[in-house]
């Protein structure tokens, strides 16, 4: 049973590397606060398709939504619609009692321009759903490497920290995620890998600069 689990993983990681061969489009934003180690960013309304997964591992979580996810913008929709790629595939970790502070993730993919008035509607038997990201604030701290379960939460503290001695120290959103995991890059670029932790800001409990 364990090794198909990772013939599964490194079949999704191969199609991750072909998928994000052309990622091009990625959400708006614009950024109204910059810190030395982190940014505050304003997105505009957008929607995704969401994958929900129960599973303990940040990282397997990932995989297999991706994996439903890369399912669908090859075709498995109502429509079949082949949707380019698009960055970043985001992770939102959900509050829970497991490990990484949490037992159920949200795998997200950013619909292209092309598809945002009208998404394809996904085959019912991957259990995705079409998720309207309204406009928000979003607090965001790079970090470089592979996103992993053993330092994603540590990342996340690091921005918890920075934003308790910045002007945002009590702006953090009640939202339902506790923080989201933006990935860049396939799992076989190994130099300059681009990733990010995102905490939702409530922008009434902060200072508008826009």
């Amino acid at each position: 049973m364990e090794r198909a689990k990772l013939l599964v993983i490194a079949a999704v990681n191969l199609l991750f590397v072909v998928a994000t061969c052309e990622a091009i489009e990625s959400p708006q934003y614009t950024v109204v606060h910059k810190e030395s180690d982190f940014e505050v960013r304003l997105y505009r309304e957008s929607k995704w398709i969401s994958a929900p997964v129960r599973e303990l591992s940040f990282q397997k979580a990932t995989l297999f939504g991706f994996h439903r996810l890369f399912q669908y913008i090859e075709g498995a929709n109502l429509n079949f619609s082949r949707i380019p790629m698009t960055a970043p595939v985001l992770t939102s970790i959900v509050p829970g009692a497991g490990p990484l502070h949490s037992s159920a993730y949200f795998v997200r993919f950013y619909l292209p321009e092309k598809f945002q008035a009208n998404p394809p509607v996904p085959l019912p038997e991957l259990k995705l759903k079409q998720y309207t990201w309204d406009s928000r604030c979003v607090a965001v701290r790079k970090f470089s490497g592979f996103a992993k379960d053993d330092n994603i939460v540590r990342e996340a503290e690091k921005l918890a920290f920075s934003l308790s001695s910045s002007p945002w120290a009590n702006a953090t959103s009640d939202s339902s995620d506790a923080y989201s995991i933006a990935q860049y890059d396939s799992p076989f670029q190994f130099f300059d890998r681009l990733n990010e932790v995102w905490f939702d800001i409530d922008e009434s409990g902060g200072v508008a600069t826009y």
